[in-house]
């Protein structure tokens, strides 16, 4: 009680004090920072330790306390997202910013082009007034008095003058021409690149279809003329083509129906209604084009125009690649027949007249379109045996099928001598982790002629049959080359990585621990074998860090390469002090 009543008046007399400084009107600031210490000498520690209640003020400040640091941890978190969000932002922003500039750099250069045609504009101007200025000088100064001047000069002027006028008239008339054979630098201009939109890619295969809708037409007329969809139009056509032929008027009938075709053009664009055609025209349905398209509605119409792109595509490389090797003797037997007939027709267009070549092939032209074709469309068996042209064309290879012959190829070959060869038979209590160790033990004898090492490298004990894994090298663009699949091993100076494919030691990867900058743990994609966990190892030769990745002893793996790399880097430094 006694303690309590002491405390409640040391309370009552520090307000009373407080109380009466704030009071006094005339009290200084020199003292109240002399009474404020002396009251504050009054209070002992064991007062101190009274007052503070551990059920009071000291519990609420505590809670207040870590309230706040919450709060600051989530306002850091806040700030670091927002951080991110701008990061990105800025980024979408630079891009905009980057393809607005690249679209304006024609318009800066030819800004630039009319500046510098101006100033040299000023420039010829200022050179031909300060020439005719010094002429006028000169005259001014050579000009003698005017009763000799008349008598001397007078035909002087009269030539000059009719030299100025003759001068004068030439450049009128023709320093237009003059001007347009002036030599000036080739203007290099840089075609900008639309970005990737769903709209206008579906809109450019439209126009596309569109623009070839006239020559797939006309192919399909004469795909008509040839299978006599109509019997008397091809009747008609085929009398009338034999018979110019037979005539000489082969070039003429052609011309002339290029002429009747555009004068059809002509009326058909003035608005007649003109339908001239063998195969009767389908009109499609043309769909309205969507405003608003959802997210999976865009990604199906990318999805479907990439496959139509694709399949046209692949046509197109099929014919070229197929002439290409046609022309590159790929099959000698194919090419020859066409060396052969290029041989024949030129010794008959030297030995023969033109006359009769023409007649010759315009006849055979003829037939062959009209009534050999006909028979081939109809017998499939006949045309596979003696349509030459067809034979020729089916046989030609594409790229990738010489690619896949070449594969089966040497797979056959491997496949020849590996069943010459004795293979022992592995015994039967073999299980598979021995027999992948054993595979690896038998590749570990030429250990060091796959890495270009010293006999002395070997694979350390933790690593005899390696880790599978993946090296992603991100300073490679392409894809071949960006990611390999293979098997690293730790020796005791070296990082050395086996690509699986086969046929080029260029693909492999060694790297002396040494030289490594940075080693650290990297997770590229969880869907990768091994949740996407990897390696990623910095060396001076690369400007990005190599990436392994996919590894499923990932740790291990690092724990290894780590302890070799801090006792090799120990030992160099320990050498280098002595």
């Amino acid at each position: 009680m006694l303690r309590r009543l002491d405390k409640i008046r040391f309370r009552g007399h520090k307000r009373d004090d407080f109380l009466d400084l704030a009071e006094s009107p005339n009290a200084s600031d020199t003292e109240c920072s002399d009474e404020i210490p002396l009251k504050v000498t009054r209070t002992s520690p064991r007062d101190s330790e009274e007052l503070r209640d551990p059920a009071g003020p000291g519990t609420l400040i505590m809670a207040t306390g870590v309230q706040d640091f919450n709060r600051t941890e989530f306002d850091r978190l806040n700030e670091i997202k927002g951080h991110l969000e701008i990061a990105l932002l800025e980024k979408h922003f630079l891009q905009e910013e980057l393809r607005k500039l690249r679209e304006e750099t024609n318009a800066e250069m030819l800004r630039q082009e009319l500046d510098r045609e101006r100033q040299r504009r000023m420039e010829l101007e200022q050179k031909v007034q300060e020439v005719l200025k010094a002429r006028t000088e000169e005259q001014m100064a050579q000009q003698p008095p005017k009763g000799q001047a008349q008598a001397s000069n007078g035909a002087e002027r009269r030539s000059q003058g009719l030299s100025s006028r003759l001068q004068k008239w030439f450049y009128e008339r023709f320093g237009e021409y003059v001007e347009d054979f002036r030599f000036q630098p080739e203007e290099n201009t840089v075609e900008t690149e639309e970005p990737l939109s769903a709209r206008r890619l579906t809109e450019n295969m439209r126009r596309l279809k569109r623009g070839a809708k006239p020559v797939t037409n006309f192919v399909k007329n004469l795909s008509a003329l040839s299978d006599w969809y109509s019997v008397y139009t091809s009747a008609i056509a085929f009398t009338v083509y034999m018979n110019a032929v037979w005539h000489g008027w082969a070039i003429p009938l052609f011309l002339f129906l290029a002429i009747l075709r555009l004068s059809l053009n002509y009326l058909i664009a003035r608005g007649w209604r003109i339908q001239w055609s063998i195969v009767p025209e389908v009109s499609e349905p043309v769909e309205p084009p969507k405003e608003d398209l959802t997210v999976s509605e865009k990604f199906q119409l990318v999805l479907d125009v990439a496959q139509k792109a694709q399949n046209l595509f692949g046509k197109m490389a099929d014919i070229l690649e197929k002439i290409k090797n046609l022309f590159m003797w790929v099959q000698p037997e194919i090419t020859q027949k066409l060396y052969v007939a290029l041989w024949a027709a030129f010794l008959a267009s030297c030995f023969f007249p033109y006359r009769l070549v023409g007649l010759a092939v315009g006849l055979y032209a003829g037939i062959k379109f009209f009534l050999i074709d006909f028979i081939f469309k109809r017998c499939p068996r006949l045309r596979a045996k003696y349509d030459t042209p067809y034979i020729i064309w089916r046989s030609l290879p594409t790229d990738p099928q010489l690619k896949e012959r070449s594969s089966a190829a040497v797979s056959r070959r491997l496949q020849t001598t590996s069943s010459r060869s004795y293979v022992p038979s592995a015994p039967a209590g073999l299980g598979k982790e021995e027999d992948a160790g054993r595979f690896h033990s038998t590749k570990k004898g030429n250990f060091h002629e796959i890495f270009n090492l010293t006999e002395n490298e070997r694979p350390l004990a933790v690593c005899e049959n390696g880790w599978r894994c993946c090296l992603i090298n991100r300073d490679r663009k392409m894809p071949t080359d960006y990611i390999r699949n293979g098997v690293l091993y730790v020796t005791e100076n070296y990082l050395c990585f086996e690509s699986s494919k086969s046929g080029s030691s260029k693909r492999n990867k060694v790297i002396k621990l040494v030289d490594i900058t940075d080693i650290q743990k990297y997770k590229v994609l969880s869907v990768l074998p091994g949740s996407g966990m990897g390696i990623a190892v910095s060396t001076p030769s690369t400007q990005k860090p190599l990436v392994f990745g996919a590894m499923v002893h990932r740790d291990e793996a690092f724990e290894t390469i780590l302890s070799q790399y801090i006792k090799i880097t120990s030992a160099a430094a320990s050498g280098g002090d002595s």
